[in-house]
């Protein structure tokens, strides 16, 4: 099932630059997340 063009619910993560970051914060604007798993771990 593709959620391509599903409006996602907002959501805050801390950024690696110690900032928090809302999806909000990109709204209009094209935007893609990506989530890396600690390096030298399972998955």
């Amino acid at each position: 099932m593709s959620l391509e063009g599903k409006h996602a619910p907002d959501f805050t993560l801390e950024g690696s630059d110690g900032k928090k970051h809302s999806l909000n914060e990109y709204a209009g604007k094209t935007t893609v997340i990506y989530f890396y798993p600690k390096d030298s771990t399972p998955g």
